[in-house]
């Protein structure tokens, strides 16, 4: 792949000492695990040439700056966009951090060869926006499944249309953290941060009802259910949440959407009905204003509005 050559280890792989499980092991969500073990393993790809390599047991506290810069411009040139590259070259600083923290290269080194600036871009935020329309034929399906999966899955889109929450959140819900009093839901979101999000009513007793066919046992709030309706009380993982809302979507005529869009338009509706933006962020766990501010559709609506005030003469007749 055109690298600088990355020296060989001296010594054999030290399993207790390797900087990539010990970066993986630092992160609390599962869901960060699996982005940044992937991050790691697409680094370690574009470092050894070989489709099938994984980030564990290679050399990392050998890297210096004259190889990370290459890699930074590596990721550039197969195409990636500059927030995929600004993410792996994350991954590439927390793997070198931790090289340095088991003493396996100098802070003089690891100082140099993480001083990699990120790409500044502006993107729109990712996906679309989640039409009530869309919603109530996809809970019409749910509706008309008379299996345990139909109450769980109309339960689940109501959750995630009425806060907001991201799949690895939903995903992790226990029934211990719904208060039906006041229609509450305990969330841990990223970096282990706790906060309370509120159901509407419709969401509230649609959970009400899935409740009533899961049972009052601990455990998770959503579990899988195999083809006969047994439950089994296990969580689900994000990539299942994600799999129930395209399912249910496709059964309903309706196009493509992710957990993601409904937190888009969660975030939307809320802006568009005046909530403040400080009210807004601390709804969606968002850890500046401006990441939240991004999903106003109001500046946008402005923009339309004044083009709209402008005249294309029509034809001559």
């Amino acid at each position: 792949m055109n690298v600088p050559a990355v020296p060989e280890r001296n010594t054999p792989a030290r399993p207790l000492r390797d900087p990539y499980q010990a970066y993986l092991d630092s992160l609390q969500s599962p869901e960060s695990r699996r982005t940044m073990k992937g991050c790691l393993d697409r680094i370690a790809r574009l470092i050894t040439g070989d489709p099938r390599a994984t980030g564990a047991g290679q050399p990392w506290e050998r890297l210096r700056y004259e190889h990370t810069v290459r890699l930074r411009s590596l990721m550039r040139e197969q195409g990636w966009s500059p927030a995929h590259v600004n993410k792996h070259l994350v991954a590439l600083r927390r793997v070198l951090k931790e090289a340095w923290r088991l003493g396996l290269m100098s802070g003089e080194d690891y100082q140099r060869a993480t001083d990699l600036p990120p790409y500044r871009h502006t993107r729109l935020p990712a996906g679309r926006h989640v039409e009530p329309e869309m919603l109530a034929a996809a809970l019409r399906v749910c509706d008309a499944d008379e299996s345990p999966a139909g109450r769980r899955d109309g339960a689940l889109l109501a959750l995630l249309y009425s806060t907001g929450c991201r799949r690895a959140e939903v995903a992790a819900l226990t029934l211990a953290d719904f208060d039906p009093w006041d229609r509450s839901l305990r969330v841990r979101g990223k970096g282990d941060k706790e906060r309370f999000v509120y159901l509407t009513v419709a969401a509230a007793e649609r959970l009400d009802r899935w409740l009533a066919v899961r049972g009052r046992a601990d455990g998770p709030l959503f579990c899988p259910i195999n083809k006969a309706g047994r439950l089994r009380l296990a969580h689900m993982t994000g990539q299942a949440i994600a799999d129930i809302v395209t399912r249910r979507l496709t059964a309903a005529g309706a196009a493509k959407r992710t957990p993601h869009d409904f937190r888009r338009t969660f975030i939307g509706e809320l802006l568009d009905a005046g909530v403040d933006l400080a009210t807004a962020q601390a709804l969606v766990g968002h850890a500046s204003p401006a990441t939240t501010a991004r999903y106003d559709r109001r500046p946008e609506r402005r923009r339309r509005d004044a083009v709209d005030r402008l005249t294309i003469p029509g034809p001559r007749r």
